[in-house]
């Protein structure tokens, strides 16, 4: 087995830096992927035939498409400090098993996002993206499976303002004990600027194999609350969509959904 560390380092990305490398402009990133010479070195390693391992080290996203499709496994490092060796090493052998979920979208490429200089949120972000990213938001394996079940969310609708508790039941069905972290995302009424989706809580449970345990979320004013496209923070009326699971909504992550109704509507202070 072959074990690839590649990816971009805090020299080559940052602001108002004297780089000019291809894909690099001053420390800004014209383009996703990964550093021309390290995807030659992947290529390489990679027709040799053997297992191969890709240790991403990055601050920001990276476009592996091609590794998605030709490597045995990718392991995001990020910067990971003096303890990273040690932290990679247990990971790929089994000694831990790996919970960490992507804190960023990686998408397929920069054709997938809009124009650098155009500031609006549509088509950024996991919140406003509608293509089918690389990776999405909330991404994340583990050696061990987890189901979802048991979605309980209030029957009757809520005042605006009121707060709503969902609880959901995690079980353990694989053979080996692991973390599991449960995400809550709420899709929005058809309101002018609302998001597509947005998370909205989550939790860390570790269970062993065949182990099952209910896990609630409470959702505040805040937690229920959007943007609109005045700028105004508001609880708007109408059907809420409620998905928990180990992902996002309708990426293939184990999840169970439901919805709600809210009645009134609710401005909130800045």
């Amino acid at each position: 087995m072959v074990v690839a560390v590649l990816g971009i380092t805090s020299e080559l990305e940052g602001e108002e830096m004297p780089v000019s490398e291809e894909g690099f402009k001053g420390g800004d990133r014209t383009s996703l992927d990964l550093p021309k010479p390290e995807q030659e070195l992947l290529n390489a390693v990679a027709s040799a035939g053997k297992p191969v391992v890709l240790v991403l080290t990055n601050g920001s996203a990276l476009a592996v498409n091609w590794a998605k499709e030709h490597v045995n496994a990718i392991l995001d490092a990020w910067y990971p400090g003096e303890e990273g060796g040690a932290a990679v090493t247990e990971t790929i052998s089994g000694k831990n098993n790996p919970a960490g979920r992507l804190p960023v979208t990686f998408y397929t490429g920069v054709d997938q996002l809009p124009p650098f200089e155009d500031y609006a949120m549509k088509g950024r972000t996991y919140r406003y993206f509608e293509d089918k990213p690389l990776y999405p938001f909330g991404y994340g394996l583990s050696y061990t499976k987890f189901s979802y079940t048991g979605l309980m969310l209030p029957k009757n609708a809520i005042n605006a303002g009121d707060p709503l508790t969902a609880e959901v039941t995690i079980a353990n069905t694989g053979k080996l004990e692991g973390d599991e972290v449960a995400q809550l995302y709420l899709a929005f009424p058809n309101t002018p600027g609302a998001p597509l989706r947005a998370l909205r809580g989550f939790k860390r449970v570790h269970l062993k194999p065949g182990e099952s345990q209910k896990v609630e979320f409470e959702l505040k004013d805040r937690d229920l609350s959007m943007v609109n496209d005045a700028g105004e923070a508001i609880i708007a009326e109408g059907k809420y969509s409620v998905s928990i699971g180990g992902g996002q909504p309708n990426t293939g992550a184990p999840s169970v959904a439901g919805v709600f109704q809210v009645k009134g509507t609710k401005t909130l202070p800045e």
